[in-house]
């Protein structure tokens, strides 16, 4: 087995595998129990909903080396401070069911077990679930707005949006205020449904969040997803993408720009184990200031069963300042060769002079010529939200970050 990149070439892999013994379990990275892995894959597979399945990560592991374990604020080794609970409001348009639910209902956990320690205790001490349902055949036509807010404590969270065979649904999960926030996501996609998740991170300074999202996807279920993160001290963000049958199609993009002291962290899987199903996964970054640190590490398995498979995944990141670091990392690890297509690209560069010395030219101030750059490189991934409104707020939330430092 070996993972391919853009350039031809083949280097060993680094892809979370299934649980020996449930196979409806996506297994991911930890190192916890072993199980039946590929010989060169470099994670050992725990999926669990129990904290004590996950040892205390140290910093060493693969899924945790980027990451700064001590400004987790005890999220990853059981020693944060008093939990409260965020404040969690739901806009929903008619037709749309949503409900507050106990740990005890059935579809709370149904997309599957999470696949690293801050998801588990995450999973392990939410008190209270929401879960949105898109009956089918529904398409409301506006989006439901899911708003949760810091109240300058720990919480975890979960939600669950259940989107039923056929219908269409736009979900947008806000996220701010101060707060130690661990959350589960999951996203149930029928057959035949469609469903757009827009998912903001513009946490006050000093705030951590840590989310496990995971989307299930049906036959012929469309599934699109855009990240923006923006605020916060540390957010760690692990989308997850399962295809329970042919004809899934799924694409995942993000935006995200840190400033002077933020670790901002994307780590997505996509799993590929089912035929004629499909992936597009992209991400652009910016950085500016001492210490700006963002990381980026794109997973995807390709299996053995999941021949016509068509996946590829792309990550830019623009340095504006000195002192910014990026760590870009993409994995494609291929079990089959009866592929549609598969590749990935991955590039980090600093502000383009030329380009900004071009507009200068034109009589267009430096501030100014700056923005149009910035404004640029952010606009392919933020028109994919499809909400002009919110589109505008987000952008103009970036070019505050921008004219921050100028």
């Amino acid at each position: 087995m070996a993972s391919a990149n853009n350039s031809g070439s083949t280097t060993a892999g680094s892809i979370a595998v299934r649980e020996a013994g449930a196979p409806d379990e996506l297994a991911g990275p930890g190192t916890g129990r072993m199980v039946s892995q590929p010989a060169d894959a470099r994670q050992v597979a725990v999926a669990s909903y129990d904290v004590a399945d996950f040892p205390v990560p140290n910093g060493r592991e693969e899924d945790w080396r980027f990451t700064p374990l001590d400004r987790l604020r005890g999220l990853h080794d059981g020693t944060f401070g008093n939990v409260g609970e965020a404040a969690v409001e739901v806009e929903a348009p008619a037709g749309v069911v949503v409900e507050t639910v106990g740990r005890d209902d059935a579809r709370v956990g149904k997309a599957g077990a999470p696949v690293d320690r801050v998801a588990a205790q995450a999973y392990s001490a939410f008190e209270k679930a929401t879960v949105v349902t898109f009956p089918k055949e529904l398409a409301p036509g506006e989006p439901v707005v899911v708003r949760t807010r810091g109240t300058g404590t720990t919480g975890f969270g979960h939600l669950t949006v259940s989107v039923e065979a056929f219908a269409e649904a736009v979900v947008v999960l806000e996220h701010t205020g101060k707060a130690v926030y661990a959350d589960n996501v999951e996203f149930l996609v029928a057959d035949g449904a469609r469903l757009t998740v827009i998912s903001v991170q513009d946490w006050e300074d000093g705030s951590v969040h840590l989310a496990h999202q995971v989307a299930r996807l049906g036959r012929d279920a469309t599934f699109k997803s855009v990240a923006v993160t923006l605020g916060g001290d540390v957010v760690r963000l692990f989308p997850r993408v399962v295809y329970d049958a042919p004809g899934g199609d799924a694409s995942l993009y993000g935006v995200y720009f840190a400033d002077s002291g933020q670790h901002l962290e994307h780590r997505l899987f996509v799993d590929h184990d089912v035929p004629r199903c499909r992936s597009l996964v992209t991400y652009k970054g910016a950085l500016q200031g001492a210490e700006a640190r963002t990381v980026w590490i794109g997973d995807v398995l390709i299996r053995a069963a999941a021949e016509g498979t068509d996946t590829y995944e792309l990550n830019r990141n623009l340095l504006l300042t000195d002192g910014a670091r990026a760590d870009s990392v993409p994995n494609l690890e291929i079990e089959t060769g009866e592929i549609a297509g598969a590749g990935h690209a991955s590039a980090t560069g600093r502000f383009d002079d030329e380009q900004l010395f071009y507009l200068q030219a034109r009589g267009i101030p430096a501030d100014e010529a700056r923005r149009l750059v910035v404004r640029g490189f952010f606009a392919e991934v933020i028109a994919q939200i499809g909400l002009p409104e919110l589109q505008e707020r987000l952008m103009a939330r970036i070019e505050a970050e921008l004219e921050a430092s100028v």
